[in-house]
């Protein structure tokens, strides 16, 4: 291993994101290495559309606008490029990189990364989308060796399909460093590392619920540097961003990152599975944290597969509900149109009415789209001057459109093929891991409180005590809680917490029939609730106004309950 920590930048969290934050991310400070992230979930329904359009498209387009733009930069810089961006047409992507680099005279060397597109296979691996269907999109969830492969093999530029959103960070390292496939401490810290990284400026700010300490007083604070991590031979790291840049890198933006989107304390992946309890966050200077202590543990033998399928045809209306009487117009209302459906046999499928304050949502959902198209917007349309006083809607009524489902299936790791593709054509096969293992079973204690529960408690806003961040997998939803005090104030807050998750639970009524797993990561002093199903199929299929739960933090943070005087 190379003694010194190597420099990985982020400059993509999404498909859609700043499409500058490549150029400031090259410009604003020293990188080594800058990543990407484009895929998500939804990402990867609409880039299957796309490929069903075209075969030649399927990849992330926006990443290809910013290497037309950076190439020469990174290149002048000495920088290489890993993302993610290859999405369904990896190899693709990397010809259209060539393009890139031919129209502009430069000497580029170009990898990808495939084998997680098992679309072709779906039968031979009993792979079923939503209903049995067969998916429109399949692709297992690869690791990082295979980047660290191309990089080895000189590449400036890697793009590759679907890896772990973390894998584009962990390859960086594993190549810089020389890790072996045991080496799983190391591993588990550039994993927790590339989480912290792979939603951008997430991680300096973005979407926090502490954005009232940030500074925001110029345009340039406003606008959020993206973070990177300085990721040193044994995994551990220091997360900052680069001077100059808005935002800030705290231990509090870090903790949000962490607890976002998980769905246990062992975060498990292709390579290596990481305890996240065990991760210490000290700060280590303005704008740095220094993340230590992360343990590792062999990987599991099977790999999570994405499967996306088109799952019919969605259509909604809102109706506004003005003045007095709102509860006896939105009973005519939905009463209308429930009559105006059974006297013309047209109700859809699926049927859904949500009353949000003053609006009255109809969502419905169909196989076929004609029952969600003129058949449906014809029953609320027709009330405009025959319904409730003040009746309008808050959008004109639209054709259905289609909707996907995303699922999560497992496969052997042997049975998923990991090759490099570099420029001459050669094929470098990346092995799956030798050593695998069940998922580590850890002490779950909670902390102990001794006397503290049976405290005089008093009514408190918990968003005065805690910190949150929520977000979705799937159709679950998570909730990640901490302590805004630091020392003993939080410890006490922290307590409070662990011992008082059911009675919070208790006040959110969305989710009283659903299963909630509750994740205790005491170093990070953080609560992780997991609520099962509450996305119903996903953010593509969901008809939640906030269908990928991103919200649900603030919703928790603005509730009140009794809470220990002592903590206070």
């Amino acid at each position: 291993m190379t003694g010194a920590a190597v420099r990985i930048g982020n400059g993509s969290g999404f498909y859609g994101d700043r499409l500058s934050a490549m150029r400031e991310m090259l410009e604003g400070g020293d990188l080594d290495f800058l990543t990407g992230d484009w895929l998500a979930e939804l990402t990867l329904l609409i880039l299957g559309r796309d490929a069903a359009k075209d075969p030649a498209l399927g990849y992330a387009r926006t990443f290809l606008r910013q290497l037309d733009d950076c190439l020469g930069l990174a290149l002048e810089r000495g920088v290489r490029i890993v993302a993610n961006a290859g999405g369904l047409n990896p190899s693709g992507l990397a010809d259209a990189v060539r393009g890139v680099a031919a129209r502009q005279g430069l000497t580029v060397a170009v990898a990808h990364v495939e084998g997680d597109d098992l679309r072709s296979r779906t039968a031979e691996l009993g792979l079923a989308g939503f209903g049995g269907a067969e998916p429109l999109t399949a692709n297992a969830y690869l690791g990082a060796f295979g980047i660290a492969a191309a990089l080895d093999a000189g590449a400036d530029v890697v793009v590759t399909g679907r890896v772990t959103d973390a894998s584009v960070v962990v390859g960086c390292a594993a190549h810089a460093h020389g890790w072996e496939r045991d080496a799983y401490d190391a591993l588990a810290g550039a994993t927790l590392a590339g989480h912290v990284l792979e939603c951008g400026t997430q991680a300096t700010g973005g979407n926090f619920s502490g954005f009232l300490d940030l500074p925001r007083h110029t345009p340039q604070q406003r606008r959020l540097g993206f973070p990177l991590a300085e990721v040193a031979a044994d995994g551990s790291c220091v997360v900052t961003k680069h001077p100059g840049t808005g935002g800030a890198v705290t231990v509090d933006t870090v903790t949000a990152q962490l607890v976002y989107e998980i769905q246990g304390r062992i975060y498990l992946g292709p390579d290596v599975a990481t305890d996240l309890g065990s991760v210490q966050l000290v700060p280590d200077g303005p704008d740095r944290v220094r993340m230590t202590g992360t343990r590792g543990f062999p990987p599991p033998s099977d790999v999570k597969v994405c499967l996306t399928t088109l799952g019919g045809w969605r259509n909604s209306v809102e109706m506004v509900l003005t003045g007095l009487d709102v509860d006896e117009k939105a009973a005519f209302a939905r009463d209308q149109v429930e009559d105006h459906w059974d006297a013309t046999g047209t109700r859809p499928a699926e049927v859904e009415w949500r009353r949000d304050g003053d609006l009255l949502g109809c969502h419905v959902r169909d196989s076929a789209p004609e029952p969600v198209g003129r058949a449906f917007t014809a029953a609320v349309v027709e009330l405009a001057l025959g319904s409730y006083p003040g009746f309008h809607v808050t959008h004109p009524p639209a054709s259905g459109a289609p909707f996907g489902v995303y699922t999560a299936a497992y496969v052997p790791q042997t049975s998923v093929p990991h090759v490099v593709v570099l420029d001459d054509g050669t094929r470098l096969d990346v092995p799956p891991p030798e050593v695998t293992a069940p998922s580590p079973v850890l002490d779950a204690r909670p902390p102990d409180v001794g006397a503290l529960g049976q405290l005089e408690t008093q009514p408190t806003v918990l968003g005065g005590l805690f910190h949150a961040r929520s977000g979705d997998k799937g159709g679950d939803a998570n909730v990640g809680l901490w302590p805004r005090a630091a020392g003993e104030a939080g410890d006490g807050a922290f307590a409070w917490l662990v011992v008082s998750v059911p009675r919070v639970l208790e006040l959110l009524p969305e989710w009283t029939d659903l299963e909630v797993d509750v994740v205790v990561l005491r170093n990070l002093r953080a609560v992780n609730l997991v609520v099962h199903g509450l996305l119903g199929d996903g953010v593509a299929s969901s008809t939640r106004p906030d269908p990928q739960a991103k919200a649900l933090g603030e919703q928790v943070r603005a509730l009140t309950v009794p809470v220990w005087k002592a903590v206070l």
